[in-house]
């Protein structure tokens, strides 16, 4: 219809185009849909019935499935967590300023790290992660992550505001779907050492103990490949063959 980081998008009829051209049986699912498909039927997910899987990269979205069965929501909508607000300001996702998105995704942890430089260099301070103000526009969350990973103070601060809004994010959806099982991927699995300890402090302290206690919060399984294996999952899915 419009997805808000495929930008032109609009309107495009990608399965009548698909299926006319290839004759076969077509579907379609967004990344979030196709990701919690594939992380039940091939990885982390496997063995659970009421599933929540997040994708927290280029953007942050939610696919669910409830008792075995994807929710897709009136109008295909459901799982838009990235749209919820946060806090009245803050990094911009999803076209809202202190959206989850904005606190969770790659652009969003870029928008942390440049601000926090500008005020670091505002300051007359030194960022590590940043070798001078000429640079900031070109700080990415890899940059930030990987500084991270070497022990740099001031982008494990950037990290660790991300994983805070990624705690409480998480924690909204624990109580209000109470699932088995949430799957997150991209940033935070590559990541999970820096993010866990963090939301799971957060998590301790949000959630009704109960609802938590049965929930496992897992990095995703499949990868760099979980884009193939979202493609199998939704043909599986769609052609009512999926186990």
């Amino acid at each position: 219809m419009s997805p808000p980081n495929l930008p032109g998008w609009d309107d495009v009829p990608i399965v009548d185009l698909v299926q006319k051209a290839t004759q076969l049986p077509t579907f379609l699912e967004n990344d979030a849909n196709a990701g919690v498909l594939a992380e039940m039927r091939f990885g982390a997910g496997r063995g659970f019935s009421n599933v929540i899987f997040l994708t927290f990269g280029t953007g942050m979205g939610a696919g669910i499935v409830l008792n075995g069965v994807l929710y897709r929501g009136t109008k295909d909508l459901a799982g838009e967590v990235g749209h919820i607000r946060m806090t009245e300001d803050g990094p911009i996702g999803y076209g809202k300023p202190g959206s989850f998105e904005g606190y969770c995704s790659g652009s969003g942890i870029a928008y942390i790290a440049r601000e926090k430089a500008r005020a670091t260099f505002a300051a007359g301070e030194r960022c590590s992660y940043c070798p001078n103000p000429n640079r900031i526009e070109e700080i990415e969350a890899r940059d930030v992550a990987a500084a991270a990973v070497a022990g740099n103070r001031d982008a494990i601060g950037v990290l660790k505001v991300s994983a805070t809004y990624l705690g409480r994010g998480l924690a909204i959806l624990v109580d209000l779907l109470n699932p088995e099982c949430i799957v997150i991927g991209s940033i935070y699995a590559r990541n999970e050492q820096l993010f866990k300890p963090i939301v799971e402090g957060v998590l301790a302290e949000e959630c009704i103990p109960i609802s938590l206690g049965v929930c496992s919060i897992v990095p995703a399984a499949l990868g760099e490949q979980i884009g193939d294996y979202g493609a199998i999952s939704v043909a599986l899915y769609g052609l009512g063959v999926f186990e």
